[in-house]
């Protein structure tokens, strides 16, 4: 692997302490930071990167998300959720094929590069194609194979054996930045049975569970009326939690539910955007922190949240938590920065990501703040959280490999991706399309 010395740069690094180091040097040998602070003139690097004027920061880990519903970006919009879901997106989705969900991701891809994410949580279907994307590309990827569990005719792909092959193929494959868990999509869909083999298989074999949990209050009451129980009981008496688990949303949670996910370690993936967009009735954020749950952030699927940069989502849960709290107060200093970077490592399963520290994994960004919109420097981190866009990243490094230089992609097909998404989503919107006017007409 190539040495990169970063020279007099800021660096944010997000220990324990907040340490933010001024004018300092980053040096990086085989994969990981070897020095944080003076480089001796004499050492010899294969790249040497002029970072003045540049902060340095650990690079983001999207804890939640749909990857190639880029399809679907911009083509359901204004509608509440149920209409959204039926009409619109599972009609789409009913003719994806699995070269739609390799460019689809591709897509995704560049799109999160450019932006100075890093590493993704994955929940999809055809996740070989999307595994292909991640070793291409050099992130570092969670991915899961939705399954539900409730006949082969209804599975998109092989269904759950199918799913632990391809675990079996790419668990720690790409050199290890790919990781592999199970993937039940809720305990709406999923029937009870089939969660508690997810659950057996999860610890017989060590594996990650990253499943859809309680996201209204309708979903709780529904599951209290056929269970005698919360989502989060349910999902707890089942035995999910005894493996490292990933709960995405959990928008409608008991004092009660809170404590069983903070005392079985489940991690909580946030993801605002959507919920602001599909106008969702949230829970606090604030209250999972004081209930001793790590909460990352993440972007759901690009047709409800439209963007999957963590820039955005960053911000808008900082803002949201305060506007609802009415507290200015909320979710202070580098609370929000922290879920977007360690805390979606931790949840991955990538524990060293998510701080600059020597001995850590390189996986970290540079952003230009020689820009109007990040002056002054009074704060780093309030300005890195109220203002840094996806478009002041300028490089992107992970695993000790440059994914962007000065804005250039140096890894993906950037031009023929953005051709062959688009006309391939463009084809899977109007064949549904088609086809519903078809047996309705």
């Amino acid at each position: 692997m190539s040495t990169i010395w970063l020279r007099h740069v800021d660096a944010v690094t997000l220990d324990a302490e907040g340490t933010v180091r001024r004018d300092t040097d980053i040096l990086i040998e085989n994969g990981r930071i070897t020095r944080i602070g003076t480089v001796p003139d004499d050492t010899r690097a294969d790249e040497v990167i002029d970072a003045s004027g540049h902060v340095a920061l650990p690079g983001f880990f999207n804890a939640h998300c749909h990857a190639p519903m880029t399809f679907e970006r911009g083509w359901a919009e204004d509608l509440p959720f149920p209409r959204w879901l039926n009409e619109k997106i599972w009609i789409a989705e009913s003719a994806l094929t699995p070269d739609d969900v390799y460019w689809g991701a591709a897509l995704a891809a560049c799109e999160m590069i450019r932006s100075g994410t890093v590493g993704f949580n994955d929940h999809y279907f055809y996740m070989d194609r999307v595994a292909e994307v991640a070793a291409q590309s050099g992130l570092k990827a969670q991915l899961t194979w939705c399954v539900f569990g409730i006949g082969d005719d209804k599975e998109v792909g092989p269904g759950l054996d199918g799913t632990l092959d391809f675990i079996a193929q790419w668990q720690n494959a790409a050199e290890g930045r790919i990781h592999t868990c199970l993937g039940p999509h809720s305990p709406y869909v999923c029937p009870p049975d089939f969660l508690e083999r997810i659950a057996a298989l999860a610890q017989a074999r060590g594996l990650a569970i990253h499943l859809h949990v309680a996201e209204s209050q309708e979903q709780v009451e529904n599951s209290r009326a056929r269970h005698g129980k919360t989502p989060v009981e349910h999902l707890r008496d089942l035995g999910i939690f005894e493996s490292r688990t990933v709960a995405a949303h959990c928008l409608a949670l008991s004092e009660s539910d809170r404590a069983i996910l903070a005392e079985k370690q489940v991690y909580v993936a946030r993801t605002p955007i959507t919920y602001m967009k599909l106008a969702m009735p949230v829970n606090h954020v604030s209250d999972l922190h004081a209930a001793g749950i790590t909460t990352a952030l993440g972007s759901d699927g690009p047709a409800s949240n439209a963007t999957m940069d963590m820039w955005e989502i960053m911000r808008q849960q900082a803002w949201l938590e305060k506007y609802l709290r009415q507290d200015p107060e909320a979710l202070p200093g580098d609370t929000v920065l922290r879920m977007a970077t360690q805390h979606g490592a931790q949840a991955m399963g990538f524990d060293g990501s998510g701080v600059l520290a020597e001995g850590a994994p390189a996986d970290l960004i540079l952003v230009d703040f020689d820009r109007p919109h990040l002056r002054p420097r009074h704060d780093l981190i309030a300005n890195l959280v109220h203002t840094g866009k996806g478009a002041d990243v300028t490089h992107v490094i992970v695993d000790g490999k440059l994914l962007m230089r000065d804005r250039v992609l140096l890894t993906l097909d950037e031009e023929r991706i953005l051709y062959e998404a688009e006309q391939r989503a463009f084809r899977m919107v109007n064949q549904n399309m088609s086809r519903m006017r078809e047996y309705q007409g």
